[in-house]
């Protein structure tokens, strides 16, 4: 369990480094750091190292522009390891020096070392790697963008899905120049997703369904004006539900992964 949180956890930070960070250099160094610090007073020293490796292949294989050379395969393989881990090695009996001086409760029972280091990494992830998920499975669509956005024009439909940020859409022109076209409009899409995501993750493991229905139906009663003027295309609409759809299974996915942990 320990392997899989350590794995989502460098993931997620590196990519929240190269999002947010002035000096990328600085950001993964610190990152790695962390990771070594934390696996070696929670006794997870071999993990801990195959997640550095894992989080440098994951920035190789996923740029933040562009279309991802493996497609989203290595989203598939990093959720094939996370679940392996939990699956097949589950929680510790003894969690090293942190686990001797770690001892929080919670409304459900205790929280472990492995647990929490899961929670943590899943959480990580959702920020900022679920994006490029999204956005690649987005790219893997040839007829998914809306007219509007080819033409450089009009608001992006699932920006909080695909998470573009810079106030421009990830898109290029008609004639295929490859130059992002900028577009208008609200810009909280890159804070949007990941707290619908981290939303799912927590009402789902709160078993708080009604809520989270509710949630998953306003969002699309917000979308529906503008998906309502697709006309023949259906662009709109097969933008915001692959968009959608991915988005909200990877948080589901992620509250799965926590729940199968804490129940294992």
């Amino acid at each position: 369990m320990i392997a899989a949180g350590l794995l989502l956890l460098a993931v997620g930070a590196a990519d929240i480094v190269r999002q947010f960070a002035p000096r990328r250099w600085i950001g993964y160094l610190t990152v790695a750091i962390i990771l070594l610090v934390l696996g070696s007073v929670s006794d997870a020293v071999l993990p801990m190292i195959f997640a550095l490796v894992a989080g440098a292949l994951w920035v190789w294989c996923m740029p933040t522009r562009g279309r991802a050379p493996m497609s989203f395969w290595p989203a598939v393989i990093l959720g094939v390891l996370a679940v392996g881990a939990v699956v097949w090695f589950g929680d510790r009996a003894d969690a090293g020096l942190l686990g001797a001086v770690w001892n929080p409760r919670s409304p459900f029972g205790a929280v472990t070392v492995d647990l929490a280091v899961l929670a943590v990494g899943a959480g990580a992830f959702l920020l900022e790697s679920a994006n490029l998920v999204v956005r690649t499975a987005l790219d893997g669509e040839h007829t998914w963008r809306p007219i509007e956005l080819m033409r450089g024009t009009g608001e992006e439909i699932g920006a909080e899905d695909a998470g573009q940020a810079d106030g421009t859409a990830d898109v290029t022109d008609a004639e295929g120049g490859g130059t992002p076209l900028s577009r208008g409009g609200f810009q909280g899409g890159r804070l949007i997703g990941p707290l619908e995501r981290v939303l799912v993750m927590i009402l789902t493991l709160a078993a708080a369904y009604p809520i989270l229905a509710s949630m998953l139906a306003a969002k699309g009663i917000v979308r529906f004006p503008e998906i309502s003027r697709d006309g023949e295309t259906g662009a709109r609409a097969e933008y915001f539900l692959v968009g959608s759809l991915v988005s909200w299974v990877i948080g589901l996915s992620a509250a799965f992964l926590v729940w199968w942990a804490a129940h294992s």
